[in-house]
């Protein structure tokens, strides 16, 4: 008789490497926040809770520390990346060049399939921020944009992309929350986009428009700590 194959053990991947395992694992935490920033690491109960040796653990952090959700502080060990304004500042202005670039990329790609699609999140964004749901709002606006990005055909330039979203969820889950009125201004923003690439604008109007959409975001965050002060 023909042995039955065992189910591999709930939650784990049979083709997935024991750093990816250790990797995937520590990512999570620190997405849904049960990892805070600051939290520290500690090796040895990550391998016990996965049941693996510690190499594979610390090969993990090595990646999230290149990846940018891990910082190694000397005589303190791993911790969850301290993120804060200037960290803000910084990925937006990165994100405006990467998400510019993209979007030249895509020029002319774009199916009429693409547009219903970007035309029906934008729609649903309205929606949430009628209902000031406003971290919807956020993952909306990062799946706008994973539409165009998806037709940019320069993979090494997509995951980039998704790095710097990745680090710009660590930071803030939704500056949306902080700036109401520039969920608004995204929205009708991006109503222009969609006709722009209906249009088939050229790359370069594609481009500047969308990094003047990214430093708008911003403008808006920095005008909000002035009017605080």
């Amino acid at each position: 008789m023909k042995k039955l194959k065992k189910d591999p053990k709930p939650g784990k991947n049979p083709t997935m490497s024991k750093k990816q395992l250790a990797y995937e694992y520590i990512r999570s935490k620190i997405q849904d926040e049960t990892y805070v920033p600051g939290s520290r690491i500690v090796i040895d109960r990550i391998a016990r809770e996965l049941k693996l040796s510690i190499i594979p653990v610390r090969e993990a952090i090595q990646q999230l520390e290149a990846d940018g959700y891990i910082q190694v502080i000397p005589y303190s060990g791993a911790v969850v990346q301290l993120m804060n304004e200037y960290d803000f500042q910084e990925t937006i202005g990165v994100l405006a060049v990467l998400d510019g670039a993209a979007t030249a990329f895509a020029a002319g790609k774009m199916t009429q399939q693409d547009i219903a699609r970007l035309e029906s999140i934008n729609e649903a964004m309205r929606e949430a921020l009628y209902n000031f749901k406003f971290e919807q709002v956020g993952e909306l606006n990062r799946k706008f944009h994973e539409v165009i990005y998806k037709k940019c055909g320069n993979s090494y330039l997509h995951d980039r992309l998704k790095l710097t979203w990745q680090r710009l969820s660590q930071i803030r889950k939704s500056v949306f929350s902080l700036v109401p009125q520039r969920a608004k201004d995204a929205i009708r923003e991006h109503e222009e986009l969609i006709k722009l690439l209906k249009e088939s604008a050229s790359p370069a109007k594609l481009e500047k428009f969308i990094r003047q959409h990214k430093m708008n975001m911003l403008t808006a965050f920095l005008n909000r700590k002035e009017a605080r002060r």
